[in-house]
Order: structure tokens, then sequence, then C-alpha cells
């Protein structure tokens, strides 16, 4: 039962923060195209783990330092859109299923057409 809150609750501060990074005023996040893939909170609500994925490969560093910097601000805004007890503490993890996506979908659009040897 306490794992469906959990659900509930990750979609939630999935749905937040995603809105919330809209807000952030720091030009490293603000100029990155950045998706939020997945949110894992402990069952305590203290930590929350957030993945995140960059269409912009060269940006990756760079924006996770400002996504870091604006954690505190992300947790405040968190925890009175939420009406937790307890705000979560961010951690900021990164997941490149998105570039790995398209750059599978590149080599796959750039494989070369030709007639294929069937025998049958």
């Amino acid at each position: 039962m306490a794992s469906n809150r959990i659900n509930r609750i990750n979609e939630e501060i999935q749905k937040e923060l995603s809105a919330l990074l809209r807000t952030v005023k720091d030009p490293r996040v603000q100029d990155t195209m950045i998706s939020i893939t997945r949110v894992e909170t402990t069952p305590d609500l203290r930590y929350t783990k957030v993945y995140v994925s960059f269409l912009q490969p060269d940006r990756v560093q760079e924006a996770m330092k400002g996504l870091r910097s604006a954690a505190g601000y992300l947790r405040r805004q968190l925890g009175s859109n939420l009406k937790l007890r307890y705000a979560p503490e961010i951690n900021w993890a990164l997941d490149d299923s998105i570039t790995y996506g398209a750059k599978m979908l590149e080599l796959i659009n750039n494989l070369p057409y030709g007639e294929h040897d069937d025998e049958t």
C-alpha cells in the first residue's frame, strides 16, 4: 500500500519539478532542453532522486551545475506547492536514455537502402 503512495508522490514531484524548471533564472538551466525522465523518493520522503536527460549533449555539465545550484529554490517551491510535511532533498542524476534513443534513431535512418538477397 505504501508503494502506491510513493508512486503517486513521485508522479506529483515530477510534474511540479517540470513546471518549476521553467521558473529557474539560472541561464545554465534556462537555455537548455531538460527532460525529467523519472523520480525516486525514499519511503520517509526525505530524499528524492531526479533523473534528467538533455537534448543538447554539449551543455550537460553546465546544466547539471545549474540544477545543483537551484536545488534549494526548487526544494522550497516543491514543499510549498505539494504541501508535504517535509520537502525532500533533491539529488540530480543524469539519464542518457533520450540521447541514446536519438543516436540509435540517427543510426537507423542512416542505414543504406539496398536490395536484400532473399533466398526462397
